[in-house]
């Protein structure tokens, strides 16, 4: 049995060579006549964020970024292939040129800001914990001695460790449960596992407005600075940011972007 894998290991490195070099080959320079001349970009996301890119029932990526990116390049004519990655390496991602765009409530922040070009921004948001009411949580410090649950990579986490006087001085063991997607996150927070929830607004304002026991739960607003979401583009790609940018002022002039706020919103939310 161990001459066979033995025997596996460098054909299947010979096959990922094989693959990567049938790849897309890296460039140094703006991306943007490539991608406009091929038609076709690559935006990655976290598909479980909803409402701003996630998967239905039926497998297709939806929601609002989905919407607005597809207008933004419809106006180019560009094809957008969405690719569903781990969050917590989405920077790394769009370094390796393995996709053009991290697009997917995409919060800017000075220590993204120093990885990333970002685009013009076009939604305001901030960072509150979701409880059950049976938890009687209805303050930041309230949750002390709670246990807590973040996404990894979010940015809500990055100012759970980054300003820990607001909230992770007071959790139990001053961490957080890390979870890949959110949905398991309330799966956890539904059954006690955790007694809060630390997430995007915009994230639970949808989530609980489909949920069929609304009123039993708390949205509790704290001390972290609001946000705003943006596209993340390559520090290398400035025209291709220029075009988004471009895009999106049409987009507010005609009333798109509210149209699509509204879609998923029921009211327009942009900025």
């Amino acid at each position: 049995m161990k001459k066979n894998v033995y025997w596996l290991i460098p054909s299947l490195l010979i096959f990922s060579l094989l693959i990567v070099g049938c790849g897309r080959k890296k460039t140094d320079g703006d991306q943007w006549e490539r991608i406009n001349q091929e038609k076709r970009i690559i935006i990655g996301l976290d598909d479980s964020f909803v409402p701003m890119g996630f998967q239905n029932k039926a497998g297709e990526i939806i929601g609002f970024d989905v919407d607005l990116a597809k207008a933004v390049f419809a106006l180019y004519d560009i094809e957008i292939d969405f690719q569903p990655i781990d969050w917590s390496m989405k920077e790394n991602e769009l370094q390796n040129q393995t996709i053009d765009l991290i697009w997917n409530g995409y919060s800017k922040t000075a220590e993204r800001e120093e990885k990333v070009l970002f685009s013009n921004d076009y939604m305001k948001n901030e960072q509150v914990v979701v409880s059950l009411k049976k938890n009687n949580i209805n303050q930041f410090s309230d949750m002390k001695d709670k246990i807590l649950g973040a996404q990894n990579g979010s940015s809500g986490y990055h100012g759970f460790e980054e300003e820990p006087e607001i909230l992770k001085d007071l959790v139990k063991d001053q961490t957080a449960v890390l979870y890949d997607g959110f949905n398991e996150a309330f799966m956890d927070l539904k059954s006690g596992r955790i007694d809060g929830l630390l997430i995007d607004r915009v994230y639970a304002n949808y989530y609980l407005s489909h949920e069929e026991n609304l009123a039993n739960y708390s949205i509790i607003p704290g001390a972290f600075e609001s946000e705003t979401f943006a596209v993340g583009i390559r520090k290398t790609d400035p025209q291709l940011a220029e075009k988004i940018n471009e895009a999106f002022k049409i987009l507010r002039e005609n009333g798109t972007l509210a149209e699509i706020s509204e879609t998923w919103f029921g009211e327009d939310v942009t900025e």
